[in-house]
């Protein structure tokens, strides 16, 4: 039974460079191979093509890419010997290649910023494509967050990704042998909804014990799946990206699944996964499906 790999987006960016390691250290962990890609997509100018310029050969380029993740195997071999690692180019777009390549990943680990076939890779457009329709988890590193220890720190707010969100969370706290928080958003009624006689206050309190209490609920039968995870559930007013990019900073992980409802609803489709992207001080994992570890 042949294991899925680990897919890496990788351009020798320094972000890349990131994504690299923190790969081949998951590698280490899960003896799970790791697999480079990288994308290869000239854009033509269409005024050198209007000039009668005859076909150009890209046999350069490959080569010059082809030694860059022979270089970067090489590497990973010594720091990590254990791993399996392999490379391979891709035609065309990185978003195309990745999320066609996903379909038989465990995993795909790119750098929040690239260079050459990787340029921008989880900026804009590319970035909604990705995290929307990849078939396993996306893993965002960037530069100087590649190494971040303490817990795990997931994002939810009821949404049928955020649950399987939840699901990958605790499966790699388990993985890590360490503490998971769980962190849930809401935004208190204005004082012009609040009825005669009742405080604002007082009805915030209910609500936030309410919604406590339904986390609780929605995370008992992972607990009980994993008790060897110590978890914390915790209920928060204001900005779903705010708190969960306060919660980074002492985390190693933060899991968001790729759409949401609610507090958290878009996130990696607008400002909330922008704000992870760029100020996140841990990785970031964008779930929408959770892979098997093995091909079938």
């Amino acid at each position: 039974m042949d294991i899925r790999p680990i897919l890496v987006g990788y351009d020798a960016s320094p972000d890349a460079r990131a994504a690299l390691r923190w790969a081949l250290d998951e590698g280490d962990r899960t003896s799970t191979p790791v697999l480079l890609a990288h994308a290869f997509d000239w854009y033509v100018d269409p005024m050198w093509l209007a000039s009668g310029a005859g076909g150009w050969s890209d046999t350069e380029a490959r080569a010059d890419i082809s030694a860059m993740l022979a270089s970067a195997v090489e590497d990973a071999e010594t720091t990590h010997p254990g791993v399996d690692v392999t490379a391979r180019i891709l035609d065309g777009p990185a978003q195309v290649c990745l999320r066609d390549l996903s379909a038989d990943a465990a995993l795909i680990v790119v750098g929040g910023r690239g260079t050459g076939g990787f340029a921008e890779l989880l900026i804009g457009s590319t970035a909604v494509s990705v995290s929307a329709h990849a078939h396993c988890p996306v893993v965002v590193v960037r530069a100087g967050t590649a190494e971040a220890t303490g817990d795990v720190v997931v994002g939810v707010d009821g949404s049928p990704c955020s649950l399987v969100a939840l699901e990958f969370a605790f499966e790699r706290a388990a993985t890590y042998q360490t503490t998971l928080r769980v962190i849930q958003t809401w935004t208190p009624p204005s004082t012009r909804f609040v009825p005669q006689g009742l405080s604002l206050l007082t009805i915030s309190r209910n609500i936030a014990r309410t919604i406590h209490g339904d986390l609780d609920d929605m995370v008992a039968d992972w607990r009980q799946k994993y008790p060897q995870v110590p978890t914390s559930t915790h209920v928060h007013t204001g900005s779903a990206a705010a708190q969960l990019v306060a919660a980074s900073d002492h985390a190693r992980l933060v899991v968001v699944g790729s759409r949401g409802r609610g507090s958290i609803s878009g996130t990696f489709l607008g400002s909330v996964g922008q704000e992870l992207i760029h100020h996140s001080h841990c990785p970031v994992a964008i779930v929408r499906e959770v892979a098997q570890s093995a091909a079938g």
